[in-house]
């Protein structure tokens, strides 16, 4: 009697049939303190919270609010279920039972606030935090508090009203299990978004180092390359981020200069973790800017034109042919079709897109050699090369709009690839110009040090002479 009786207990619980709770109190007042003793998983409590049946919650806890400090299986309590949920009032309704329950910790150490956060619960998050700010600072079993959850993820909104909360510089900078704060795993995961909002509230430390000694910038430059690389890069750097390698070198020259009671000129001040001093960029950093320009760019470019090739325009036969057809040559399945009805233009295709590839691919070799461009002049050399790869593929791509316009808006296409020819050119030639102007300044101002130095030495040696 008593096992249908809990049968049906459970059965009201998921459809939340407050009509059948109450005949079953009526019939056995004590069904629900039993629980208590006989059930080890799930109470009829965590199942309404679960599916946010709100009076059939309010009706167990008036009469046995002791059910909502059980916990189930996995140590979770109803709480820790209906803030998963995000039902906001069923939240209410068993703070008002049990406060201290914000501080319950599930099996992997994760306590309502910090289960609301991962689902994106706003609303419920904002009602924990006002009861117990404290949940805030708990940590799961791997080291991560709420925002780590919050950014690994990828819930900006709840972040955004963590972060307006007034939080110490030690917990907004707070590391897990792996030494990540919340930018490197912002970062690590690509979230644009994310890591812009973090450097723009100042507060977290963008050089801060991982437990490899990694900087947020060197977690950038190991990850996979993606279009979305360049934006953050720039963000970064923007708000001082530094290479760990370059934060070891400057406070190399720091101490140096510190160490030398003689000298009169006191080293620049580098940005290590706030917004009040920048240095200016150096040549090492513009040269590693332009580096990782060029090899995404080239990446870019090599995907491109490998797909251009493999899978040209028209596509390719899909069955064999040997016999001699007027309208349809002999061929073989997987070859051009552009090959056959387009022989000329095909030949041109290819050797576009074939310098186009090949120059990006040698690109990406010799940025990855190891060899030391640290001289402006070779990176100005695979600039060119780049310059010759961008064009080799917009070739590839005017030859392939050629053959696949129809014959009706020839005169059309025409026109277009006409002034694409003309600013394209008008481009490369203002890039030329400029660029030729540079040089001859540098030259000018090289050749005018030469002469003042040579003039200084004459002038030193005829007074030496008298």
């Amino acid at each position: 009697m008593k096992m249908d009786m809990e049968k049906r207990l459970y059965e009201a619980s998921v459809k939340g049939d407050v009509r059948v709770l109450q005949e079953l109190l009526e019939q056995d007042s004590l069904i629900l303190d039993r629980l208590t003793l006989t059930c080890f998983n799930e109470t009829p409590l965590h199942i309404a919270a679960l599916c946010g049946h709100i009076e059939f919650v309010r009706l167990i806890l008036a009469r046995n609010p002791q059910l909502a400090s059980e916990l189930d299986s996995r140590k979770s309590s109803a709480l820790h279920v209906a803030s998963a949920k995000g039902h906001l009032h069923i939240v209410k309704m068993l703070l008002l039972v049990n406060a201290e329950l914000c501080l319950a910790r599930d099996c992997d150490g994760g306590n309502p606030l910090h289960l609301a956060a991962i689902k994106g619960r706003v609303e419920v998050i904002k009602e924990l935090i006002h009861v117990r700010p404290r949940a805030a600072l708990g940590t799961m079993i791997n080291g991560e508090n709420v925002l780590h959850l919050c950014v690994k993820h990828n819930q900006l909104e709840v972040l955004k009203v963590l972060m307006e909360i007034g939080w110490d510089h030690v917990f907004l900078n707070a590391k897990d299990g792996d030494g990540h704060n919340i930018l490197h795993l912002a970062v690590a995961d690509k979230q644009i978004e994310t890591a812009k909002y973090l450097l723009k509230t100042h507060h977290i430390d963008v050089n801060a180092m991982d437990a490899n000694g990694n900087t947020a910038l060197d977690i950038l430059a190991q990850s996979r390359r993606g279009v979305n690389d360049l934006s953050i890069g720039e963000c970064l750097r923007e708000a001082g981020g530094l290479r760990a390698k370059d934060i070891q070198n400057c406070t190399k020259i720091s101490n140096g200069s510190a160490g030398n009671n003689n000298s009169e000129v006191s080293t620049p001040p580098v940005y290590l973790g706030g917004n009040e001093a920048q240095k200016p960029p150096s040549k090492g950093d513009w040269l590693s800017k332009k580096r990782e320009t060029i090899m995404v760019v080239a990446s870019l470019i090599a995907g491109m034109a490998f797909q251009a090739g493999v899978n040209p325009p028209g596509g390719v036969w899909d069955e064999s042919e040997e016999l001699t057809n007027q309208e349809i040559p002999p061929h073989k399945a997987g070859q051009a079709v552009m090959a056959f009805i387009h022989p000329k233009s095909y030949r041109f295709f290819l050797r576009a897109n074939t310098i186009a590839f090949v120059s990006s691919l040698s690109t990406i070799l010799l940025l990855i050699s190891g060899l030391p461009f640290r001289r402006r002049i070779f990176m100005w050399g695979l600039m060119f090369i780049m310059w010759s790869t961008v064009s080799s593929i917009a070739v590839t791509y005017g030859v392939s709009i050629y053959i696949l316009t129809p014959g009706k808006d020839s005169d059309a296409l025409g026109q277009i690839i006409e002034i694409g020819i003309f600013v394209w050119c008008g481009l490369m030639a203002l890039l030329l110009l400029g660029n030729t102007i540079r040089l001859l300044r540098v030259w000018q101002k090289k050749k005018h040090e030469i002469r003042s130095a040579a003039a200084q030495k004459f002038v030193n040696s005829t007074y030496v002479t008298v």
